[in-house]
């Protein structure tokens, strides 16, 4: 029987709840198993299923690119509003070792990209999937470059559950825009049914494999994990839950891509992140930063979450 909403989701106040059905959970005999061998010999050294991995380097990252930071403005703002925000952004102290992108309604792009520090780059929020011409509502990939942005957002879960896009289609879209040059942020995420059915892992990974299907190379490409169910809802994994995820999709692209592009590629969290969380998130040795929503609006906030990369320098 699948367990209680309660059970299974963590709220920001709330972040050691259990982990959820679909996912990796600990196994106290294999954890016994692991301390014996390692009282008996030393000298070999197992990892029991509970432990992280050891942090490479200063930065406790798995992917080996900088932290990177995306804020998703959705459907939000006007030009009084979205001005104010600029200038809060353009007076934050952000850290330097953060890729740091913003992603405006299409309308203010132009605005935001005049206006908005260099330190901060722009992106779409979604992008047609080949070149342009009578495709009405729509925006190409060469106009998202000609107003100055080198990102889109593809694949996001209102795009795919609310307009009705398919993996595939969504796939082909990721395909053109980065053989255009943008940079993608491929989301991926189950929905609240898909999680209490265990089908977490299917899921993320049929949606990975539309990407992996599709794109060139994955150079320039981002992957989002946002779980629908904590996409504006308040609702948020617990950092443990979020890691197990993430190593599930490091260990799904280093089998079915490459060890390459598992070590290279970032994965992100999305889903409710905010101030009062994003620190002990991006503790996690997989969680290579974060797609924000509605704190993307709020110029501090933001900036506090860009910052929580110290919560993950170590000593070396």
């Amino acid at each position: 029987m699948a367990s209680s909403l309660t059970a299974q989701i963590s709220c920001a106040t709330h972040p050691s709840a259990p982990s959820f059905s679909g996912l990796r959970r600990t196994c106290p005999m294999l954890d016994a198993a692991v301390s014996f061998c390692n009282r008996v010999n030393p000298s070999i050294r197992l990892v029991s299923s509970s432990q992280h991995r050891s942090p490479r380097g200063v930065v406790a990252m798995a992917g080996s690119g900088k932290f990177f930071v995306g804020g998703n403005w959705k459907c939000n703002g006007t030009k009084e509003s979205i001005s104010k925000l600029i200038s809060d952004l353009n007076s934050a102290s952000l850290e330097a070792d953060v890729d740091v992108v913003v992603s405006p309604p299409f309308v203010y792009i132009d605005h935001v990209k005049s206006s908005m520090t260099d330190r901060i780059e722009i992106s779409g929020q979604n992008s047609w999937v080949g070149k342009g011409g009578a495709f009405t509502g729509e925006i190409s990939v060469e106009q998202l470059k000609d107003i100055g942005c080198k990102w889109v957002i593809l694949g996001h879960s209102e795009r795919r559950h609310v307009i009705g896009e398919k993996d595939e289609f969504i796939g082909k879209k990721a395909a053109y825009a980065l053989s255009e040059g943008l940079g993608v942020i491929a989301c991926i995420g189950e929905k609240l049914e898909e999680r209490e059915a265990g089908k977490t892992f299917d899921v993320c990974f049929q949606q990975l494999k539309a990407f992996a299907d599709a794109v060139p190379s994955w150079d320039k490409v981002v992957v989002a994990y946002e779980p629908v169910w904590a996409i504006g809802t308040g609702k948020v994994a617990s950092p443990q839950q979020a890691q197990e995820v993430h190593v599930a999709v490091r260990d799904w692209l280093k089998k079915n891509v490459s060890e390459e592009v598992s070590s290279k590629t970032r994965i992100i969290y999305g889903g409710s992140v905010n101030g009062g969380n994003c620190a002990e998130l991006a503790k996690e040795e997989d969680i290579d930063g974060f797609l924000v929503g509605g704190a993307s609006l709020k110029g501090p906030e933001f900036a506090t979450i860009v910052n929580s990369v110290t919560s993950k320098k170590v000593a070396a």
